[in-house]
């Protein structure tokens, strides 16, 4: 089997394409087969290489690499050969309204009551004077269009309803639907899966198959992506990876939300895209808008983070934060940056914090009995028990002002793992200043 995924590259991948991009990954990798990236480039004034290398840099960093990669720009001559055979076998005919009569014919067609489909001309018309032809697909009226598809089932279409689609303008440059068709039947594409605002466009196309002698591919229309608030939302269309880099977030943090929203299937941090592949089944999904929030990638994140082995991190931690120190800061991250913030922290100075008048003294006779102590493992456990019972304090009266005065901070990881990091001399400094 073999899927494909076929941005344009007229922009960077945002979490809607990203999640058609995800299921056709997912898919072809749980069946064994091969996922094809095809960029299409038709649109030469769109369309740009800077774009088309950053989709592909996008794909690669979110773990999504194709299996093959091909562009439609290189395959002019093969759409050329499809057209000529179609229009010899009277599928393709010529047009020539302007954009202004066809909008003039459906606004009465409307007020009319009637559905605005386009309205074929005689065959014997003349050509009017001046004007080249732009190039229309002619539908089969003959049967229904149907398929079962993965996600909604059942599917069936009137043809009559639907509009001859343009496939060629006047320029002679290609629209999107004929070359798609030429290409999924030239690398053999078995499965295609998109959004649900294409199921027109694959009824269309589904004729294309059969008049081109081709085999259909099997379809599967999932459910359009929503913002958290239920409006389709502007926002989900310009953010993707771009916003994950700058927010620091992990890649599968979003892949493992992108899975399974919209499905029967528990949301939930997956640290691994095989994983995925294995729970992802098209029966699991649902008809009802998907509805996406940031805010959800943010607690996957966290949640991936404070599982993840040192090993899995490594190559991206500063120097000075060794296995020891990740296990100590692990549960305490949002972002993997954060881990910076703690090198000083463990391994330098900070500034000193506003220390409280009734602490002062409660923490120079802290930094005596950690003079003391033996500095190991239960230092955090010994220096609290030997303070409870030499002044009394407990609960925050006790831990808080040595948090703050040792870590310049109110809030943290766990002070038994942070303090036999932070060291004997470096924690009686802090303490005794």
């Amino acid at each position: 089997m073999k899927t494909r995924f076929a941005p344009s590259p007229t922009g960077r991948l945002h979490v809607g394409n990203i999640r058609t991009a995800l299921h056709n990954y997912l898919f072809a990798k749980k069946e064994g087969g091969t996922f094809l990236l095809r960029l299409d480039d038709t649109d030469a004034a769109r369309s740009t290489q800077e774009y088309a290398d950053l989709i592909e840099a996008d794909l690669e960093w979110l773990g999504l690499a194709p299996d093959e990669t091909m562009r439609q720009s290189d395959r002019f001559d093969a759409y050329e050969a499809a057209f000529d055979k179609l229009r010899e076998a009277g599928r393709i005919y010529a047009c020539y309204e302007t954009p202004e009569e066809l909008e003039l014919r459906r606004k009465v067609l409307l007020g009319r009551g009637l559905p605005p489909v386009y309205e074929r001309k005689d065959p014997d018309a003349g050509i009017p004077e001046g004007r080249k032809p732009h190039w229309r697909f002619k539908l089969s009226h003959d049967a229904v269009i149907e398929w079962d598809d993965l996600v909604r089932g059942p599917q069936k279409f009137d043809p009559k309803l639907i509009s001859d689609p343009v496939v060629r303008r006047e320029d002679g440059s290609w629209l999107y639907m004929l070359p798609s068709v030429v290409d999924d039947i030239d690398t053999g594409v078995t499965h295609i899966v998109r959004g649900e605002d294409h199921v027109t466009n694959s009824a269309v196309q589904l004729q294309m198959f059969d008049a081109l002698g081709a085999d259909r591919p099997q379809l599967a229309h999932e459910a359009l992506l929503v913002a958290a608030e239920g409006k389709l939302s502007k926002r989900l269309g310009s953010t993707g990876v771009g916003t994950m880099e700058e927010r620091g977030l992990e890649p599968m943090a979003l892949l493992s939300l992108l899975a399974r929203i919209g499905t029967s299937q528990p949301v939930e941090p997956v640290a691994d895209l095989d994983t995925l592949a294995e729970g992802l089944d098209f029966a699991h999904f649902g008809r009802a808008p998907a509805r996406f929030d940031w805010d959800e990638v943010e607690t996957l994140n966290a949640k991936l983070l404070h599982a993840m082995d040192f090993d899995a991190v490594a190559d991206r931690l500063p120097a000075r934060i060794a296995e020891r120190e990740w296990n100590a800061l692990r549960g305490n991250l949002a972002h993997l940056g954060e881990a910076k913030e703690w090198v000083p922290i463990l391994h330098g100075t900070i500034d000193p914090p506003a220390i409280a008048d009734e602490d002062r003294d409660f923490l120079k006779q802290a930094a005596d009995v950690a003079d003391g102590l033996e500095w190991d493992d239960g230092v955090w456990k010994a220096l609290t028990s030997a303070l409870k019972d030499e002044t009394g304090r407990k609960g925050k009266s006790l831990f808080m002002p040595l948090r703050l005065a040792l870590t310049g901070r109110s809030s943290g990881p766990e002070m038994a793992a942070l303090l036999p990091l932070i060291g004997k001399k470096r924690a009686l400094e802090r303490l005794g200043g």
